[in-house]
């Protein structure tokens, strides 16, 4: 998902970061369901063949010295392995983000609401009329900026800034 693109953006939403960042979050919530049903699957599945869990009978393969090599379960397992280590760089991204962010909270919620919890809400409305506890009169006007900059943190985190971007930064707040 990294670009080499190193060039610096006058609008963040043109960086492809941010695209990058915005297709991650509105995946999120199938890719986190989609991985869940196939843990299932698999747990069941593993039940009826061999008649215990999957951590008991890995617990007993381990014991016995024997490997899990170039079979289905072994691919399966990587696979979910995978889907479940970019869910939790998201996961643990987006705590970053609201524990160390001076809008940390504010941004947490409003990407909670839009993009990861559990059920999608139908519309901005929704949206908003959630965040209301969490961030006081809040408008759509306000609710889209405070989503694009709450992405754009993200996408920080996510994808951190090249040495050129750095360097660019630092000029800024300690000119020559």
């Amino acid at each position: 998902m990294a670009h080499k693109d190193n060039k610096s953006y006058t609008d963040p939403e043109m960086d492809p970061r941010f695209h990058d960042t915005y297709k991650f979050l509105r995946r999120y919530r199938d890719a986190k369901y989609s991985l869940m049903v196939v843990v299932r699957q698999m747990e069941t599945q593993f039940r009826m063949e061999y008649g215990s869990s999957i951590d008991d009978f890995l617990d007993s393969v381990y014991e016995a010295g024997a490997e899990l090599s170039g079979g289905d379960i072994e691919q399966r397992a990587k696979s979910i392995e995978r889907s479940n280590k970019m869910l939790k760089l998201l996961d643990s991204s987006v705590d970053l983000l609201r524990n160390n962010h001076k809008h940390g909270e504010q941004y947490y919620w409003i990407l909670y609401y839009a993009f990861l919890s559990p059920q999608e809400l139908r519309n901005t409305e929704e949206i908003i009329e959630k965040l209301e506890p969490h961030i006081s009169n809040i408008s759509y006007r306000t609710y889209y900026r405070k989503r694009r900059a709450a992405v754009e943190a993200l996408s920080t985190i996510l994808w951190g800034f090249t040495a050129k971007e750095t360097l660019t930064m630092l000029d800024q707040f300690f000119p020559e």
